[in-house]
């Protein structure tokens, strides 16, 4: 049986609520943004945006803008079906569809928090995570994708024998007194984590589809963060949690 990919099937809903008019408007993704125009200064350098480990992409379709981070690097400029045309085999062709589904649903007002956080918004939402997580109630809760202020939050919430941190670029590292785990296997969060916060830019890279899988097999809730994967959480009915976007 061949997996499905998540990103298609939120392509075919997002299809599904289009007309002709629609499919003829101009979709314009810009170069990937500077740090600056991506989130700002807030107060620390340890983002990976930050440390050029992945960069910004922001779609505008009828002035409604809507992001995606990913590793790739591009522009694009056409009609919302040439958007449509494109096929899902690469980064950067994923992260143009997953902008564009953001910033076309952002316009018809079926979704909000597209815009990335800015300057202090970091910092109140990882505020908003120490309040948020308490009312949990879970003995574990794992983060797949290095947030470094969500993942303190956690830890000063929690304390650090209650976190558990999965990253590709940090692995074997410690952060907050917790080793960060191998991104390419997170089956040990899924194992002892009752709640699994993870990265939205997993629909991105095509990562989505397995940690889901393991969701299902261990029985966890998964609820995803940031503004990337806004409009496909709306599309196939997935949680999320965006407290201080735009």
């Amino acid at each position: 049986m061949v997996k499905m990919d998540l990103l298609q099937e939120a392509k075919r809903r997002f299809c599904a609520e289009l007309n002709l008019e629609d499919l003829n408007c101009e979709v314009v993704v810009s170069l990937p943004l500077s740090p600056r125009d991506a989130i700002g200064d807030p107060g620390r350098d340890d983002f990976p945006i930050l440390r050029g480990r992945e960069v910004l992409m922001q779609a505008v379709y009828k002035g409604a803008a809507g992001q995606a981070f990913t590793s790739a690097k591009g522009s694009f400029r056409g009609t919302l079906r040439d958007a449509l045309s494109m096929p899902l085999a690469g980064s950067f062709e994923r992260a143009v569809l997953v902008s564009t589904i953001n910033a076309t649903l952002r316009y018809r007002g079926l979704i909000d928090k597209t815009v990335h956080c800015k300057d202090e918004g970091p910092k109140r939402c990882a505020d908003r995570m120490a309040s948020w997580i308490a009312e949990q109630h879970a003995d574990a809760v794992g983060l797949i994708g290095m947030q470094p202020a969500l993942l303190e939050a956690l830890v000063r919430s929690l304390g650090p024998e209650k976190v558990m941190v999965s990253d590709l670029a940090e692995a074997g590292s410690a952060r907050c007194g917790v080793k960060v785990l191998d991104g390419m296997d997170s089956s040990d969060i899924f194992e002892r984590c009752q709640l699994i916060l993870i990265t939205g830019s997993t629909i991105v890279n095509g990562t989505i589809g397995d940690l889901l899988e393991m969701a299902s097999r261990h029985r966890r809730r998964v609820v995803f963060f940031g503004t990337t994967i806004a409009g496909v959480a709306y599309l196939l009915g997935m949680e999320r949690w965006c407290p201080s976007s735009t």
